[in-house]
């Protein structure tokens, strides 16, 4: 108890307090703008936490965090361009709700969510570590294989009625997700030579060209760049947008959301990019109405605002309890430990136990600093859509190039971005739907990489892949989800047929 009560007395001074602030506002700008990720604020803030006392640095890279993870659902809502690759589910409910006249209610659900689902990744990271951290740690490449598996066979739902498309979309996210160099025997794969392709294409290039550039090109094309008469009004209702009726009817896609968030946020390499989808498609499946999905439905939105958040206290747990990082921004967040000699694992609850509440202490503050800063910034926010497009999208193409830049400082990732840019436009004219794709890119490696280590494990047995139970259940569920597509498809289609057999017009 004593180390608790020291954890929090050291974050609750003047410099711990402005650490939280500042980091909380700068994540929230690095997350808005498109190309710039949290991951990229902790790495270019890391430095400055040399000669810093631990629980002041630390303060500053988890407020970094949670606003840059936060900040992405800015330009999602606003613009249709997500400013975080955990963001992008965010777009296909917020967006069409600002073209709606609701832009300033999308806001204040996603904000309000997004600090709910902080607080439920606080509460896991606060009270679960030691258990949840051991689950994670007995989760092998079998376990990670079947979940990967059962998450691609999630592109169905994500096909956005014509399946042929989305799966067309996919096989293409998985093609694009083998150029360079085969994991385990690091054998080239259509890189044609090009030895600048050895190491793959890059996930943000790839994201930014498909999700931003694009929407450039097509804003482009349809030469609308009027500056728009006045800012579209709104007002919020309630508590952030939610009254006591919708809160207690969204509280469903919420928690489940928020349990997907935590379960994604446990396992190492998967990260909120993946958690949003996965969470948007559990709540358009479990939704009575799943045809509103994509037309500004509030439950989408809320779904993959509370999983990108709640993920950020479950990556957390491995970081601390195991020393394991669960990510890119988690492996950053490590080397901050490491600046100060601090070795994250267990004995660091019993070396230096009130560091670890300080901590704990400083992400559920934040949660409350980014609830704060993004209501109060609601009508600022708003007031982009007031901004001249050609002056909105110029800036948004150059962030893009300056992003795709900076992340590897090569040439090389700019071109990826056009190229993908121009992909991009041509799966929306088209209406090829962008989420199969980017879903097969990133598990389809991953999903590689996972079975053939397996089956080097089993000398080329698949049994052993269903003695394991963990691994039986998702691969069990991948096929029952599979089957059920395919039959609500045929049933779907036998109805349509029925009503046009009886169609007295006919």
């Amino acid at each position: 108890m004593s180390s608790i009560v020291s954890g929090v007395a050291d974050v609750f001074q003047l410099l711990p307090l402005m650490a939280i602030f500042g980091g909380v506002v700068v994540g929230i700008i690095f997350g808005s703008i498109p190309g710039l990720t949290a991951t990229m604020a902790i790495a270019l803030c890391l430095p400055l936490t040399f000669g810093v006392d631990p629980v002041i640095s630390l303060s500053l890279l988890v407020g970094l965090f949670v606003g840059g993870i936060s900040g992405g659902l800015i330009t999602a809502i606003l613009i249709n361009i997500p400013g975080t690759p955990s963001s992008i589910a965010t777009t296909f409910d917020g967006y069409p709700m600002t073209l709606k006249g609701e832009g300033g209610r999308a806001l204040g659900l996603a904000v309000f969510y997004s600090f709910l689902g902080t607080v439920v990744g606080w509460l896991v990271l606060f009270f679960f570590t030691p258990p949840l951290a051991r689950m994670a740690l007995r989760f092998g490449t079998y376990e990670y294989f079947a979940i990967s598996v059962f998450a691609l066979t999630l592109v169905a739902g994500l096909s956005g009625g014509n399946m042929v498309k989305g799966l067309a979309s996919a096989t293409l996210g998985l093609l694009v997700g083998m150029v360079g160099l085969a994991p385990i025997d690091a054998y080239r794969r259509f890189t044609f030579g090009w030895n600048a392709l050895d190491g793959g294409l890059g996930l943000l290039p790839v994201l930014l060209g498909l999700f931003a550039l694009s929407e450039v090109m097509k804003h482009a094309a349809e030469a609308r760049t009027a500056l728009p008469s006045s800012v579209p009004p709104f007002r919020l209702k309630g508590f952030f947008g939610v009254t006591w009726p919708d809160f207690r009817a969204y509280l469903p896609t919420f928690l489940r959301s928020s349990a997907i968030g935590v379960g994604v946020g446990l396992l190492p390499g998967i990260g909120s990019g993946t958690s949003n989808f996965l969470a948007y498609m559990a709540a358009r499946s479990a939704s009575k109405t799943p045809e509103d999905f994509g037309k500004g439905e509030p439950r989408g939105l809320i779904a993959s605002e509370s999983a990108n958040n709640a993920g950020i206290g479950a990556a957390m747990v491995p970081l601390i309890a195991l020393g394991i990082p669960g990510d890119a921004t988690t492996a950053l967040m490590l080397g901050g430990f490491l600046i100060h000699g601090i070795q994250p694992g267990p004995m660091l609850f019993t070396s230096n136990a009130p560091l670890v509440y300080s901590i704990f202490t400083a992400l559920v503050l934040s949660a409350f600093v980014m609830l704060l800063v993004e209501y109060f910034g609601i009508r600022l926010f708003v007031r982009i859509l007031a901004v001249p497009k050609h002056y909105l999208l110029a800036s948004v193409t150059v962030m893009c190039v300056l992003g795709a830049f900076a992340a590897n400082n090569r040439m090389f990732d700019v071109y990826t971005l056009i190229a993908f840019g121009a992909l991009g436009y041509a799966m929306l004219r088209f209406d090829f739907p962008f989420a199969p794709l980017v879903l097969g890119f990133i598990l389809g490696p991953m999903i590689e990489k996972n079975l053939r280590s397996a089956l080097m494990s089993t000398r080329g047995e698949f049994l052993p892949f269903l003695e394991r139970p963990v691994t039986a259940v998702f691969l069990g569920l991948a096929l029952l989800y599979l089957l059920w597509t395919v039959a609500s498809a045929l049933l779907k289609r036998r109805r349509r047929a029925g009503s046009t057999a009886v169609d007295p017009a006919r």
